[in-house]
């Protein structure tokens, strides 16, 4: 059975992993052993990828349809479907358990446990913000993001088909990461009539701090599903379906270039960064949604690090 080892952390470490190799162990009914981390045994599952909180786990297990994921006691059990290529892109909870059983529909495939690393995603409060960048307060402001609001859950519903991440992910934008994916903010502020507002959120995305304009491109080929100039919270808006389930959010955006339905390259420009929406500052808010293409309830999707997913490694196909 494999042990296998994700690709070196990046320059800018993910928050609470402690700037180590994390190494994500497999075993079965035998003992481990060392193997190719794209290798595909007749008998077993086997997987690559972000074993980590937030991460990623591609799966193959050639001749199954789906497989059950879930903690050693059944916590948060999803099925999850095996692709034509023989492949399952399995998110990982930012609170998964730290040990996961994964069991195919087809008996010849021996059940596998893989160890997921923790997080240690800090507190942080945030003092003296206008009220109304924290919620919708008046009439108009709540009639628009309940547009926006159905606008996102619309696009959430809709699956394109692709490579999801099988060819990895680049960067969008140059610039510093300003806020990781993970922390719990504790928003605290006055609005303008005078009443104070306070507000507990987890941050799902990656901030990357960059002048208004800087390019936006696509980390990996997809097809847009959004392209909206103007969703309450979110600002100038793009949504990007990579196939497989996983979708890209850009958010803040001061020009979006593309439109619903456009197929784009890895690499090929999306729109301009911007301070759209409600923000603090200019910055591209980058987030990434696993989606379970198996289950029509979309309330158990969940987003997943972008840092991690910039750390995968191309998936080779084997040879016949």
């Amino acid at each position: 059975m494999p042990l296998l080892l994700p690709r070196r952390w990046a320059a800018e470490r993910v928050i609470g992993l402690r700037e180590l190799l994390v190494v994500l162990a497999v075993w079965g009914t035998g003992q481990p052993s060392q193997a190719s981390p794209n290798m595909v045994t007749a008998s077993t599952i086997s997987c690559t990828g972000q074993a980590v909180q937030a991460g990623l786990l591609l799966c193959h297990a050639e001749g199954a349809e789906t497989l059950k994921v879930s903690g050693l006691e059944g916590e948060a059990e999803r099925s999850v479907s095996v692709n034509a290529q023989g492949v399952a892109t399995i998110g990982v909870l930012r609170t998964e358990a730290t040990v996961i059983r994964i069991e195919a529909d087809n008996p010849v495939l021996a059940p596998v446990e893989v160890e997921i690393a923790p997080r240690e995603d800090p507190f942080r409060i945030i003092e003296g913000l206008d009220c109304d960048k924290v919620d919708a307060r008046t009439e108009e402001q709540k009639a628009h993001a309940g547009r926006s609001w159905v606008k996102k859950q619309d696009a959430f519903k809709r699956f394109e088909s692709g490579a999801g991440a099988l060819n990895g992910f680049i960067r969008p934008a140059e610039g510093r990461m300003s806020s990781p994916f993970g922390p719990a903010r504790k928003y605290i502020g006055v609005g303008h009539d005078g009443e104070p507002c306070e507000r507990t959120r987890i941050h799902y995305g990656y901030d990357i701090a960059i002048p208004v304009g800087t390019p936006i491109i696509a980390p990996a080929a997809g097809i847009v599903t959004l392209g909206d100039p103007d969703l309450y919270y979110e600002g100038g808006t793009v949504f990007l379906d990579h196939g497989e389930g996983l979708v890209s959010v850009f958010m803040h955006m001061s020009e979006v270039q593309v439109e619903a339905g456009t197929q784009v390259e890895v690499g090929e420009q999306l729109g301009l960064s911007g301070n759209t929406g409600r923000t603090t500052g200019p910055h591209l808010h980058w987030a990434v949604k696993w989606r379970n293409p198996a289950s029509d309830d979309r309330r158990k999707d969940f987003y997943i690090d972008p840092a991690l997913l910039m750390l995968l490694e191309p998936v080779v196909a084997e040879a016949e």
